[in-house]
């Protein structure tokens, strides 16, 4: 790829790249915010586009890194779906979906544009052609009809009182020592005969900005996410993971807030709950890593985000050299944040007691900088749109522990889902 730079005045020139993206088969957006000292970083704020899908097939993962060694410098963008476990351990993903996702997607873009400071940098092996569609688009001031949003038919798929019943039963799994933590989702779907996922994305990053908030389309589905969480990074052969565990609302007023933030800091439930799974994904990344290298960089750390306050710690490690890229993705795959521990008793229990099939939801959206780069968030607080369907449906969940009280639980579940209906209108 050829590359070069412009300078950029206007204020509305991301709304207006946003717009220019929608005629490609492929986007992948990324829009970090509420980035300030997260430790690690955030997304790059950039766009890709493209019409050219890799052509993967199962067993994926290998498929994925059979590409890859082809073409060890190429930039792909994409996402890992949570039933990839399938081909990892002896799973299934039986339940009724809503949407159907291909497990594995990745394109090669044709065009990457990064937001710089007063700049972007364009990258493509077609450089002339896109620079001159891009500064086009940036001085044109043409408005165009907004397409408004008609969503219908919300239909939650468990009740409270399912809901309820279901914690009771994981808790008797934990009492019986069948696992110690598991992450317990519900499913809400709905129909939308008008919707436009771009206006939608940027609505949902207003409503809950976060610094892995992503937007990707594929197959003329529609992956719109303000994710708050990283599963996994690699780069220099340092290898970081970022589960997050342990959740309060914020606070009315600024006392509230300050007093919610720090009862999250000192709850012994949610430490627990966050250092089974800091245990966990530091036994996952000790399968790709030298050993003594995998090391807690930050335990129980709280970040503030619109709608609540997260308890999230940070795990490291260096990269064995002989260790491919892939491997270290297969090897932490599904995080653990989105399981429970362990980890394959859990994902058992997850497909008997949810009435869903995850889908990409608790999946992965990332990129490859070349074989031995890649960044991928964890799939929560996040849209799933079906084009050609029309179906539309979005995903919350909490862990349960022993200690967990099954009201509080669906309540954050409530909790997480807001800045989603918000974004709908539906509150």
């Amino acid at each position: 790829m050829k590359s070069t730079k412009i300078k950029i005045s206007q204020p509305s020139y991301w709304d207006a790249l946003l717009k220019w993206s929608n005629q490609f088969e492929n986007i992948a957006i990324f829009y970090p915010q509420q980035i300030e000292q997260y430790p690690f970083g955030a997304f790059p704020k950039c766009i890709a586009v493209g019409n050219k899908k890799l052509k993967l097939n199962p067993p994926y993962f290998q498929s994925l890194k059979s590409h890859l060694k082809e073409n060890p410098t190429q930039k792909l963008f994409g996402y890992l779906g949570y039933d990839l476990k399938n081909e990892l351990e002896k799973l299934e993903s039986k339940n009724a979906s809503v949407i159907s996702w291909e497990p594995m997607n990745f394109f090669v873009p044709d065009c990457i544009i990064s937001c710089e400071e007063n700049q972007l940098s364009i990258q493509s092996a077609d450089l002339k052609y896109f620079l001159n569609q891009i500064e086009k688009v940036l001085t044109e001031s043409k408005r165009e009809h907004e397409v408004k949003s008609n969503i219908k038919s919300l239909k939650s798929w468990t009740s409270k009182s399912e809901y309820i019943n279901t914690v009771k039963k994981l808790r008797n799994h934990i009492e019986e020592g069948d696992i110690y933590e598991i992450n317990y989702c519900i499913n809400f779907s709905a129909v939308a005969d008008q919707l436009n996922p771009i206006k939608v994305f940027e609505q949902l990053c207003e409503n809950s900005p976060a610094p892995f908030a992503s937007f990707l389309k594929m197959d003329n589905k529609y992956i719109i996410s303000a994710s708050p969480e990283r599963f996994i990074k690699l780069k220099d052969n340092k290898i970081i993971s970022q589960p997050i565990k342990g959740t309060a609302s914020r606070g009315k007023t600024e006392a509230e807030d300050k007093e919610n933030k720090k009862q999250l800091s000192e709850s012994e439930k949610e430490r627990a709950e966050n250092m089974m799974i800091v245990d966990l994904v530091r036994n996952d990344l000790a399968k790709s890593s030298r050993s003594g290298s995998v090391k807690v960089e930050e335990i129980f750390g709280i970040y503030s985000f619109q709608q609540v306050h997260q308890m999230i710690s940070t795990i490291s490690a260096h990269k064995r050299k002989e260790t491919h890229p892939i491997d270290v993705i297969k090897n932490a795959f599904p995080m653990g944040s989105m399981t429970g521990a362990p980890k394959i008793r859990a994902m058992k229990l997850i497909e008997r007691y949810e009435n869903s099939k995850r889908n990409v939801f608790s999946g992965s959206i990332g990129y490859f900088n070349g074989e031995n780069e890649f960044d991928f968030n964890v799939l929560i607080r996040s849209i799933y749109f079906d084009k050609e369907s029309k179906n539309l449906n979005y995903q919350v969940g909490s862990a349960i522990t022993y200690d967990s009280d099954a009201e509080a639980e669906y309540e954050e579940c409530l909790l997480k889902a807001k800045a989603i209906e918000k974004t709908l209108g539906f509150i």
